[in-house]
Parts: C-alpha cells; sequence; structure tokens
C-alpha cells in the first residue's frame, strides 16, 4: 500500500538525514518522494545499474547482496521501516555496488537523484547528515569485520543475531519473541561464515529455547541469553 503524505512525513522525521527538518523541509523532502511496492523477492536495482535514485523503506525488509566471480552471493546488510539505502546516488552517478532484493513484500518511497541534490543544495544540513550516516555504516562495516576475525563461528552467529534484534527493536518489535526476516544463509553470510556451521549453531540455539527456526524468519524468544556466546 502506498504511503500517504502524512505517512511520508512521519518517515521521514525517522530517517536521521532528515529528522531535523523543520515542518516545511519534510513537507518538500515528501513531495518528491515517489512510492513504489515491490512483491517479496524481487529486485530493487541490481549491482552495476546506474544509480540515480535513493529508497526509503516504509514497511518490510531488504537486503544488499553482492556477487563474487564464483557465482556465490554474500549479503552484505539488511535494511528495515526508517532505513535508507542507495544513497550514493545522490552525490554521484557511479553504478551500483550491491544489489537489493526484498526480503518481504514491500513498500518504499524512491527520491530521484536530481530532486534530491536539488534538496541539498537549499538544506546543505541534509548532504551532512548523509555522510555521517554513510560513515557510521561503513564503521559497523569495519567493527564487525574486525570482530568476525577474532571471534568463532557461535560468537560471529550470536553477534549477528543480537544486532537483527536491536534492529528490529527500532522499528517495534517487543523486548522478548523477537521475529527476524533473514534466511540461515543471510544470517551465516552476515557472520562471515559457512550455512552448514551457522546451521548448525541456530540448531543449539533452538534446542536451548532461545529462538525458534521458520522458513525464512526465525524468532529470537530470549535476546538476553544470546550475550553468553559472545566473547
Amino acid at each position: 500500500m502506498a504511503a500517504t503524505s502524512a505517512e511520508t512525513i512521519a518517515l521521514l522525521e525517522r530517517v536521521p538525514a532528515f529528522s531535523t527538518l523543520a515542518p516545511d523541509d519534510l513537507r518538500e523532502v515528501s513531495r518528491a518522494a515517489v512510492p513504489r511496492s515491490f512483491a517479496s523477492g524481487a529486485v530493487v536495482f541490481r549491482e552495476g545499474d546506474q544509480g540515480d535514485t535513493c529508497y526509503i523503506v516504509h514497511s518490510g525488509h531488504v537486503r544488499a547482496v553482492r556477487e563474487h566471480s564464483q557465482g556465490r552471493t554474500i549479503t552484505l546488510a539488511t535494511f528495515g521501516a526508517g532505513e535508507i539505502f542507495g544513497e550514493l546516488a545522490m552525490f554521484d552517478e557511479e553504478r551500483r555496488s550491491a544489489t537489493i532484493e526484498t526480503l518481504e513484500d514491500t513498500d518504499l518511497i524512491a527520491i530521484l537523484g536530481s530532486d534530491m541534490r536539488r534538496l541539498l543544495r537549499t538544506h546543505p544540513d541534509i548532504a551532512v547528515k548523509l555522510l555521517a550516516a554513510l560513515g557510521r555504516r561503513l564503521r559497523e562495516t569495519n567493527d564487525r569485520l574486525t570482530r568476525q576475525s577474532f571471534q568463532t563461528v557461535q560468537s560471529r552467529v550470536a553477534s549477528v543475531l543480537a544486532d537483527l534484534v536491536a534492529s528490529a527493536r527500532s522499528e517495534g518489535a517487543p523486548e522478548a519473541d523477537v521475529l527476524i526476516t533473514a534466511t540461515q544463509t543471510d544470517v551465516a553470510q552476515l557472520a562471515g561464515s559457512s550455512r552448514e556451521s551457522a546451521s548448525r549453531f541456530l540448531a543449539v540455539l533452538e534446542r536451548a529455547g532461545i529462538i525458534t527456526q521458520g522458513r525464512g524468519k526465525l524468532t529470537v524468544h530470549e535476546p538476553g541469553r544470546l550475550e553468553g556466546y559472545v566473547y
């Protein structure tokens, strides 16, 4: 379902790059936003496509993946409601560095690069906040890679699940019984492990009653207990 103008403004208020804008400025940004809906498993854009649009998730979840020369794909990140992706299109016209796929039926709002650059010229603080968000994402990726170089598979998987729980809670998920939209392959790739190794540890967590697995999803019943596996 397409977002209304009021819903779009409320969504923009959740995005760090736009959260401090005045109401009139938010309305200006919302007028440049175009609603887009995608079915589960759809591709929003592919690695190598020309980048001319950024997207904000209104509902649902997407993942960023890259394909290696051997044909394997690696999940780089997942994005949920209130998160922005494809924002590099705001600063240049380089080709997309990753493919974005939906993990479920997903509603997005799209802002064309030309419209966004016009907004950046009149609101330089948006550019500063977008750059800060990009820097934060880069630091988080570097931190994750650094942790993974010292952690066991079990610790890496537990850390990934804890991060996914934190993301879900930021979208309004409860403290317990947190539903995560991710496959075993997604979790394994985010943890930098093989699917088989991640699957074995997920089975351990399930036997311990910490999680319940489903098709393309899992529920973390007791997130606090994940800390016992992180070291």
